[in-house]
């Protein structure tokens, strides 16, 4: 299963700051697309609702609105 959301992870120090976090999340595989206006996470994940991506993101301080 494929989640999105917009979030405010903007640069490549806030990847590094978020990736701590989403990296403690067993069974997710996570891209962020800095690239474009939204900053897009993408979520891979068999077992992991996006509600718990929503926390975990937001614990380490960032925005972040589930799309879609």
């Amino acid at each position: 299963m494929t989640h999105k959301f917009k979030t405010n992870i903007n640069c490549g120090g806030c990847i590094r700051s978020v990736s701590g976090f989403l990296n403690e999340v067993e069974g997710i595989s996570w891209n962020v697309d800095t690239d474009v206006p939204e900053k897009i996470l993408t979520v891979e994940t068999q077992n992991v609702s996006s509600e718990k991506i929503i926390e975990v993101v937001a614990e380490a301080g960032f925005d972040i609105e589930k799309i879609g």
